[in-house]
């Protein structure tokens, strides 16, 4: 597995990391133990780079990946954590938590939950509207002079965001959506990371499972997260659905999947930008690393823009109420 520095000072990550998140109930039931196989063949495979967060399942997802690491060295796995989001007993969301004295309440459940003695990537998973990303980021640069963490990440934000945060402490990546289908971060997000120096991890590569070529109208369950979510509604699923069988005859002239078309898209994008892949099977993860054989020519991309152009999907990647709060937006 080919690995990546992220941004100028961070840990060495494999090309392709592991999100977590869909092992604990945000698309509906999953399999706990093929969860944790799944995580053991990543880890098998060269990936090291495995994403959660302390809110995926109210601490499901990181007693699961702390499980599913027993018997494994510590330095075998780059865990990635996002802090900050608050839920109720209902599994409802009531906002983002980042002052300093939070962030250190969370860290040390974190740790616990996990079974590690640090974490190698922390990040407030939104930026809190009442607390200035200086005070955030430099509690998390406490944590690091106190070696319970070793790098600092960002997540969903802006440009001038991006640039505060990267003056009071380094910066290794932005974890952001990134897809054929969200494009939204080549604009202004991407250029002020280059400049920065700062990577990108993309979640979403595959839009929700959206354009794995796999997802069928009407697929979504109860609970699922996808029932919310636009681009899977009534007025818009058709069109978007349409978008990945033209894709799909790109992806079987070449003899490969649409996943491994879109993540392999992504992954061309440069260096710097590494996908999270969110697979919870095992199959899904093999077809996934299949991607990294997936040689795309300027025909190929070429062909890939006129069947997906940009900003040819309907319906916003998160709901509306919840884009009006993300600072990546503005």
């Amino acid at each position: 597995m080919q690995t990546y520095r992220l941004g100028k000072s961070g840990p060495d990550v494999s090309a392709i990391g592991l999100g977590c998140m869909g092992m604990s109930g945000m698309y509906g039931p999953a399999d706990r133990a093929e969860s944790i196989a799944t995580i053991h063949a990543a880890l098998d495979a060269g990936v090291n780079l495995l994403d959660t967060g302390d809110f995926y399942g109210m601490g499901h997802n990181e007693m699961l990946i702390g499980e599913a690491l027993k018997g494994r060295r510590r330095e075998d796995a780059v865990i990635s954590v996002k802090f900050g989001a608050l839920r109720d007993p209902a599994s409802g969301w009531s906002g983002i938590d980042a002052r300093p004295s939070a962030v250190k309440n969370f860290l040390a459940y974190t740790l616990q939950r996990l079974g590690v003695d640090y974490i190698d990537i922390y990040r407030p998973a939104r930026l809190d509207p009442n607390v200035p990303i200086e005070d955030t980021v430099g509690a998390i640069a406490d944590m690091v002079k106190a070696g319970y963490v070793r790098h600092i990440g960002l997540s969903e934000v802006g440009a001038d965001t991006i640039r505060r945060a990267a003056a009071v402490a380094p910066i290794v990546d932005l974890q952001i959506e990134y897809s054929l289908i969200s494009r939204g971060i080549e604009e202004k997000i991407l250029p002020t990371t280059r400049e920065l120096g700062i990577s990108i991890t993309a979640y979403g590569v595959l839009s929700r499972g959206l354009i794995s070529g796999h997802w069928q109208k009407g697929q979504a369950a109860a609970g699922d997260f996808r029932t919310h979510s636009p681009r899977f509604q009534e007025a818009n699923i058709e069109q978007n659905l349409a978008l990945v069988e033209k894709l799909r005859a790109i992806a079987e002239a070449k003899s490969v999947s649409v996943a491994q078309i879109a993540i392999a898209w992504v992954a061309a994008k440069g260096k710097d930008i590494v996908p999270i892949i969110g697979a919870r099977r095992r199959d899904r993860l093999t077809e996934a690393l299949g991607s990294r054989a997936v040689d795309l020519s300027a025909e190929d991309f070429a062909a890939i823009e006129r069947a997906v152009p940009k900003d040819a999907a309907v319906g916003g990647r998160y709901p509306e109420h919840m884009l009006q709060h993300m600072d990546s937006e503005r």
